[in-house]
């Protein structure tokens, strides 16, 4: 039996909070099943005010962090707020979590921007750490980069064990502590070593490849993965290998693997709802995340897919 299709709008900010409020009604009005928040210092909403606050305004709607960078904040810290949003929205949180990747705003802020497997470390400690506190009872933890000593966390999220973890990324080291921990996966564009993304790196073929990374560091959890993909393009088009072409250079692909990318849909109404069902079956991919800028793009894809 295939997962049931989840979609996901990741919203950048607003101008007030009448309009932020405004902005998830909306989302939850049709049909998403998740409103989701980056994590960055430069642009947009703070992810946790605004996820508590979205979270306020509805009824059904699920929050996300997507994705929380590991390195903004200590874990204890980030573990308080997001059980405390469990609480407040009865149990709607989705914490996704990440290890950072964008070198100029660590820079910016300050932070030092260590190399791949030391952030890639440090996020697996952050995440045995948090499942600690979520947990019952006093937590002590030692670790290489986190050390807590009988520490009680209040509140515990409303979500037993925790919230549903998804980890986001693209690099094999991160896939993989997604693998052993996660309960979600996001696949993203590889990020190479001097903290820029690899664009190339979204086609069919690399996705397969990240897949197959997942698989190995797995092993049978695997098949309890949610496999979650951010689409940087939905366009409805008779024409869709000539829409792909003019979409090659944004890409950094060729027109035809633009359109076999797994992180664009493009086509008929009816063509962009079978590529879907499609890649469910093929590489297992059940939840789609968007910016807000396709919203409305794929809200008539939403209005078929959502929950079959």
């Amino acid at each position: 039996m295939p997962r049931p299709f989840r979609f996901t709008a990741q919203c950048r900010g607003a101008a007030s909070g009448i309009e932020w409020r405004a902005k998830a009604i909306r989302i939850e009005a049709l049909g998403f099943d998740t409103l989701a928040v980056a994590d960055h210092f430069g642009h947009g909403l703070g992810a946790v005010a605004a996820l508590a606050a979205a979270a306020a305004a509805t009824t059904t709607l699920r929050v996300r962090t997507y994705v929380a960078a590991n390195d903004f904040r200590h874990p204890v810290v980030f573990a308080k707020e997001a059980a405390t949003i469990d609480l407040l929205s009865d149990g709607r949180l989705d914490l996704g979590l990440g290890a950072g990747w964008m070198r100029g705003e660590y820079e910016a802020a300050g932070l030092p921007f260590d190399p791949p497997a030391v952030r890639v470390a440090r996020l697996e400690e952050s995440i045995r750490l948090v499942k600690l506190l979520f947990a019952d009872g006093q937590a002590t933890f030692s670790g290489e980069h986190y050390d807590v000593t009988d520490l009680d966390l209040a509140p515990k999220p409303v979500q037993r064990p925790h919230p549903p973890l998804l980890v986001g990324g693209g690099g094999r080291r991160v896939l993989e502590v997604a693998a052993r921990h996660a309960d979600a996966v996001g696949l993203a564009p590889t990020a190479r070593d001097d903290g820029t993304l690899d664009p190339a790196s979204i086609g069919a073929a690399r996705t397969e490849r990240k897949l197959q990374w997942l698989r190995e560091a797995a092993g049978p959890r695997f098949q309890a993965l949610e496999l979650d993909v951010f689409v940087y393009a939905v366009v409805v088009t008779d024409d869709a290998p000539a829409t792909a072409n003019r979409l090659a250079a944004d890409f950094a692909l060729p027109g035809p693997d633009v359109l076999a990318s797994p992180h664009a849909l493009i086509g008929t109404p009816d063509g962009i709802v079978a590529t879907l069902q499609e890649r469910r079956e093929l590489y297992g991919i059940s939840s789609v995340t968007v910016g807000e800028d396709l919203v409305d793009a794929i809200a008539p894809i939403v209005a078929r897919l959502a929950g079959t």
